[in-house]
């Protein structure tokens, strides 16, 4: 059955993903602040953490573009799906991995491939079932290293396919100077501006 997208089903909520594998690390840490921030301005969140999640990677077969939905695997990514459908906020979070974004966020990603509609013959023409809905989003990326640049494109690999996908990326957050286990709770700075962004998002969606 393709996925089905109706303007009464989306709710002014939150979707959380997180993409680190360490559990109670930075990414944790900055998630929670998020929520925080975000339910104080009224917001709803939910947090999906992938390194709990059964999800393969796409294999790029296109079943998806006859089916209208992800027709290669059954797995935790399918039940995903709908709440993506439901919630007209996203926040995605990764730690930094050789330059870009954690192979978990990569993989969730990836199977976002479904929410394409692709004009023949092609290439031709294309859009997003999630466009034109009010949809908003806030990407963060956690670095070890102290300049930017040594994010690579972590930030990019986030917020280009939501802005593609119809998403308008209020904000990007790069959290830089973090490394040892849950220290950015240390970090008042990061604390304090993970819990805005938490709240601007929640303020955006209403």
């Amino acid at each position: 059955m393709p996925l089905e997208i109706k303007t009464e089903d989306i709710k002014p909520k939150i979707l959380v993903i997180g993409a680190s594998p360490r559990v109670e690390g930075n990414s944790d840490v900055l998630i929670r602040h998020f929520c925080a921030g975000a339910n104080r301005a009224g917001g709803e969140t939910e947090v999906i953490q992938l390194r709990d999640c059964q999800m393969s990677p796409c294999i790029g077969c296109e079943l998806c573009r006859k089916t209208g939905q992800c027709s290669r695997f059954d797995d935790d990514m399918v039940a995903i799906y709908k709440k993506i459908i439901e919630s007209r906020g996203m926040f995605l979070i990764s730690p930094v991995h050789n330059y870009n974004i954690t192979a978990w966020m990569k993989a969730f990603i990836d199977r976002l491939y479904c929410f394409y509609n692709f004009a023949v013959p092609r290439p031709n023409h294309w859009d997003s079932k999630l466009e034109n809905q009010g949809r908003k989003a806030v990407v963060a990326a956690v670095c070890e290293q102290l300049d930017k640049k040594d994010m690579g494109f972590a930030l990019e690999a986030m917020q280009m396919p939501l802005d593609a996908l119809g998403y308008e990326v209020i904000a990007n957050f790069p959290v830089l100077g973090v490394f040892d286990k849950g220290k950015a709770a240390e970090r008042p700075g990061i604390v304090k501006a993970a819990e805005s962004y938490g709240e601007t998002l929640a303020r955006a969606i209403h």
